[in-house]
């Protein structure tokens, strides 16, 4: 068994899509690998056997876990915090809310604050210490580039990716003295369920992204993956898109 077996990563909505996705890669690196879910217990039970399957000796597990209730983030905290080999803390797990200005729903709009930023705060506040004391380790956020490129009715979704990429940066000068990093990853469109209903615009979205196409949640891991890794210790702080150019892009289809 490796070194890297007897560290644990642990990885918000990591029962399907890109957060399964980081899981594989995280478990291909060698790493024990806890995910969180909020719903998809049979999608959860059917990769902890997948991973176990595919690496016999690791540790494999996972927790149900709603961001937004404010009393089960505090408890999935606290066994966070104690957890034996802490390694990595891969807040994948989000919300959506579209919302014109005039349109928005306070209570609609802070209940995705709470899933996309609040609760990566409070599980961070957990697990930073141990990491710290370790003078190792790796906490990961699954931004957008909605962060920083408008669209229409998106206000409340980019709100909270601009938040988590602010707290990710001051975080990262907070740990980086530890050996511990912070770093955003931020996906454009990936194909994954989330677009399923958007399904009827992909031909024109497509043609507005440089590369022609949405991104895999493999490749997201990838980046995921090296991030983890002891070679990716001198970047934190960062801000890392994947999306095809998107978010380089002032104009496309001239």
């Amino acid at each position: 068994m490796t070194d890297e077996s007897k560290r644990v990563v642990v990885v918000t909505g990591g029962a399907k899509g890109i957060g399964a996705a980081i899981a594989r890669a995280a478990a291909d690196a060698g790493h024990g690998v806890h995910i969180t879910y909020r719903q998809s217990d049979a999608a959860a039970s059917a990769l902890l056997a997948e991973l176990s399957e595919r690496h016999p000796g690791q540790p494999f597990d996972a927790s149900a876990l709603d961001l937004a209730d404010t009393s089960a983030v505090e408890g999935f905290a606290e066994q966070l915090g104690a957890m034996d080999g802490l390694y990595g803390l891969v807040h994948n797990a989000g919300a959506t809310y579209d919302a014109l200005a005039p349109m928005l729903n306070q209570d609609r709009a802070e209940r995705l604050m709470q899933v996309n930023f609040w609760s990566l705060a409070r599980l961070v506040k957990a697990a930073i210490r141990p990491m710290m004391r370790a003078k190792s380790g790796r906490v990961i956020a699954i931004g957008s580039v909605t962060a920083t490129r408008g669209t229409k009715g998106n206000g409340p979704y980019a709100a909270s990716k601009a938040a988590i990429e602010g707290y990710m940066r001051s975080l990262a000068i907070e740990v980086a003295p530890k050996g511990v990093t912070a770093n955003v990853i931020a996906p454009g469109y990936v194909d994954t369920d989330m677009m399923a209903p958007y399904e009827k615009a992909r031909e024109a979205v497509e043609a507005c992204i440089p590369t022609g196409r949405y991104a895999r949640p493999e490749e997201i891991a990838a980046l995921a993956r090296h991030l983890l890794s002891a070679e990716a210790a001198p970047i934190t702080g960062a801000v890392l898109p994947i999306d095809g150019g998107l978010s380089a892009a002032i104009a496309t289809n001239r």
